[in-house]
């Protein structure tokens, strides 16, 4: 059978083709929930949907009476994606996340109708500012988690690092199930200043090429001992004041930014890290080798750290997607684990 699995975000959107576990075609395009909110019409989120399910068809030599099955997640089930679906409050886990699927039909956007995956929140509780901290929610990780979850045969409890614009610490119970997770603004935060503030200057408003592990290391120890803001503006100081090049400056504030994220994982009660747990890293290479690093380097963490590869996250969504599916009994399991 013919799948296609939509991940939409905050800016961008993608569209997988599988078929008996196999990667047959993909497309993305960069348009995402925050178009709907700019333009207060969700309209040209349903536009782009079409067409890049329409784009990744055409790359296979396939029609639309061709696919047996659509699965969405990610921010398209927000208020402004395509179908608002309410989170699930955790625990949540595959039969959880199965049995909160929503069937839409949608023939402006795709012939089939389309199954949206619900996100995850961390608790029903009333938030308040004596509260707050301990709340978070989700849209699209967790298909990633169980995804992730599939391919490392994880067992035990066990604490997911997803970096990116937004990163995402998640928390698994021996179940496999999510209990919790917190966000941090690191990677929305780390574009900012390194390319819209003073220290761009410095920068050349570039991110770093190769990571520099002392400087990545300096740039934590700076943060933790006298606040980020003071770490970033030690950037431009190094530029000024000393001969080391680009990237060692860029990893030092690389550490600066991404030592908050190890607070956040050590401290956060959205999350209730122990030392022992043990630890899977998740993301791009760089982001993903720094936050290794810097975890190593802390002292408070001694469980077990898995640092996935590029293998182990590839098309993650569309295999969580396929999960839940065959949780929800409308994809066969053997086609699921093939993933």
């Amino acid at each position: 059978m013919n799948i296609i699995t939509i991940d939409s975000g905050t800016t961008n959107s993608r569209c997988y083709l599988w078929r008996d576990g196999t990667l047959l075609a993909q497309a993305a395009v960069e348009v995402g929930v925050r178009d709907s909110a700019i333009s207060g019409s969700k309209d040209a989120l349903k536009h782009a949907v079409r067409d890049i399910i329409k784009l990744t068809l055409a790359q296979a030599g396939l029609e639309a009476d061709d696919v047996g099955l659509v699965l969405a997640s990610g921010m398209i089930t927000s208020s402004l994606g395509l179908v608002e679906v309410p989170h699930l409050t955790a625990p949540v886990g595959l039969a959880e996340l199965a049995r909160g699927m929503v069937r839409m039909e949608m023939p402006e956007v795709c012939a089939q109708p389309i199954w949206f995956i619900p996100g995850v929140r961390n608790q029903s509780h009333k938030v308040t500012l004596l509260n707050h901290e301990a709340m978070d929610m989700m849209r699209g990780e967790e298909t990633e988690t169980m995804g992730l979850l599939r391919r490392l045969e994880l067992s035990g409890h066990a604490l997911l690092v997803l970096p990116g614009s937004h990163t995402k610490l998640v928390s698994i119970d021996q179940a496999q199930r999510i209990t919790g997770c917190a966000t941090t603004l690191s990677g929305e935060l780390l574009q900012a200043i390194t390319q819209h503030t003073l220290i761009s200057q410095s920068l050349g408003a570039q991110f770093g090429r190769e990571l520099r592990p002392d400087m990545l290391l300096a740039g934590a120890s700076t943060a933790q001992r006298t606040g980020l803001a003071r770490a970033c503006f030690s950037v431009r100081t190094l530029a000024q004041f000393t001969d080391l090049q680009h990237d060692d400056r860029a990893s030092f504030l690389l550490g600066a930014v991404l030592s908050d994220d190890v607070l956040a994982l050590k401290n956060s009660s959205a999350i209730q890290m122990r030392p022992d747990t043990t630890i899977v890293i998740c993301g791009k290479p760089m982001l993903r080798d720094a936050l290794a690093l810097l975890i190593e380097d802390n002292g408070f963490f001694y469980g077990r750290r898995i640092v996935a590869t590029d293998a182990q996250q590839a098309g993650l969504s569309g295999a969580g997607a396929m999960a839940v599916a065959a949780a929800r009994g409308l994809v066969p399991a053997d086609a699921a684990l093939a993933l």
